[in-house]
């Protein structure tokens, strides 16, 4: 054995943060027109080690970063990094659909095939401001654990955020922008991430540099979004979505005048002073008013008011996509609503038409890594996550469904962090991660509110796959870098 590889070898097992610099896979260089400057970037593929602490296993962490070349100081350059979700997931999906320089042209089109999604220039991308990082945690993409056996030790939420935490160290270092302003992008899981790790960012001595974080999707309250029958705070909260999802589909009436932003207050309205008052009595409701609120949820969702009354006025997102187009044999998508899918004459999980935005990711990125990345590794780029069920990922607390502390870490990190802004934004046909849910965490925070900011799309979780979505997206960024600048 080398002495180099010795001494990585040793600084691995130590998890210290001085190990050795990462390995750069691939550099190729390119340039493109972004926010309307003409910037030319490097293009670098690196293999960085990560080691958990006390004992814990070692692992190699691939990143895709995008690095302006001739940045008049550097070091004060702001750094974005961006992960998916999962629990572990590649970056992927906000790689080729949304921050890369080149991402996939997602035509208006639902029907479309997604084998013939073309790759454009991302000429809104943010990388004229700000030097990109994707993420692919251990066991996704081509990060691997340096023990096989001992992948599963990084499947936990505490130990998701330290590989996080050490990995934006070592980074940082590496390119000298430990003092640059540094931000997270978090989609779906990955808002998780992202509270776990603002708060570790904010603890550790001496302070990393940190400035804001992004939540796309956001899942720090989901114990309130869990659809269960006796949490009627879940059902109150996906009130909004259903709604939104009636009007896409021409269930609900367009009256004349009435636009879909006014809609959708006149629900959170009802969902605030009827209908939660309404599930809170339960039983104990007059046959009348249960009747009296079936209609007024038919006339918000589109579903029959006979539906609502079955159902004692509970009807859970999974029930609405399988039964607002049952009379065309239609399964309304689970990641974005405005999706259908024949529905399933056998029983299982119901058919989701959005997950074409997954294969069209996949596809796009195979290519794209050969091509413009130029690289070549035997290694499989993995985009199933390793974690199939709740069990398989180490949450913290007895069962999944705790109460969990993320909104409270979040608040931490903010608290700890004067400088630390906070951004939500959300698709209205997300049912996954709904727009009510979020309203709710706000609402439940104490998040500081000076320093928040929140945003709704059009779409679903994935919004930013519709054009006007996504370049709403890439503006809410740019606010979010603006405000963070001396």
């Amino acid at each position: 054995m080398s002495l180099r590889r010795f001494i990585l070898v040793l600084c691995l097992a130590a998890g210290s943060a001085a190990a050795a610099d990462p390995a750069t896979l691939s550099r190729t260089m390119h340039e493109g027109r972004f926010g309307g400057v003409h910037v030319r970037y490097a293009a670098l593929v690196e293999r960085t080690p990560v080691a958990l602490p006390d004992g814990g296993p070692s692992g190699q962490v691939v990143s895709t970063s995008y690095i302006a070349e001739g940045a008049a100081d550097p070091a004060s350059r702001p750094v974005i990094f961006l992960f998916n979700g999962g629990p572990i997931v590649p970056s992927v999906y906000l790689h080729m659909l949304a921050f890369g320089p080149k991402r996939i042209a997602v035509p208006d089109d639902l029907r479309a095939d997604p084998a013939n999604f073309p790759l454009v220039d991302n000429t809104d991308t943010v990388l004229d401001r700000a030097d990109l990082v994707f993420f692919d945690p251990i066991g996704t993409g081509y990060s691997r654990a340096t023990a096989p056996s001992r992948a599963q030790d990084f499947f936990s939420v505490d130990a998701d955020a330290k590989e996080l935490t050490e990995f934006i160290a070592r980074w940082s270092a590496a390119h000298g922008r430990s003092a640059s302003p540094k931000f997270l992008f978090g989609e779906s899981y990955g808002t998780v991430r992202a509270a776990a790790t603002a708060r570790r960012l904010a603890l550790t001595a001496p302070q990393i540099r940190f400035d804001g974080v992004f939540l796309l999707g956001q899942g720090l309250n989901i114990v309130e979004t869990v659809q269960r029958p006796a949490n009627i705070m879940s059902y109150v909260v996906s009130l909004p979505t259903l709604a939104a999802l009636g009007w896409y589909h021409g269930k609900v009436k367009h009256e004349e005048g009435r636009r879909f932003e006014n809609f959708l207050d006149e629900v959170r309205r009802f969902a605030r002073d009827e209908y939660l008052p309404a599930l809170f009595l339960g039983a104990a409701l007059p046959p009348a008013e249960q009747a009296r609120l079936a209609r007024r949820l038919e006339a918000l969702t589109g579903l029959p008011a006979a539906r609502f009354e079955a159902a004692d006025l509970r009807v859970s997102k999974m029930r609405y996509r399988a039964e607002l187009l049952a009379d065309q044999g239609l399964v309304l998508g689970m990641y974005d609503g405005r999706y259908t899918a024949p529905a399933s004459k056998t029983p299982g999980p119901l058919p989701d038409g959005s997950e074409l935005l997954f294969q069209a990711a996949h596809r796009a990125f195979d290519g794209y890594a050969r091509q413009d990345l130029a690289l070549t590794l035997d290694a499989p780029y993995v985009t199933d996550s390793a974690v199939k069920s709740f069990s398989d990922w180490q949450w913290g607390g007895s069962a999944p469904f705790d109460d969990w502390p993320f909104m409270a870490w979040m608040r931490e990190a903010m608290q700890r962090n004067p400088r630390m802004r906070l951004v939500i934004g959300n698709g209205y046909a997300d049912t996954l991660t709904t727009v009510g849910a979020a309203e709710q965490a706000i609402a439940q925070s104490g998040w500081p509110a000076d320093r928040l900011s929140v945003h709704y799309y059009e779409g679903g979780h994935m919004s930013y796959s519709i054009e006007r979505s996504h370049r709403q997206l890439m503006q809410d960024v740019r606010a979010m870098l603006d405000a963070a600048a001396p």
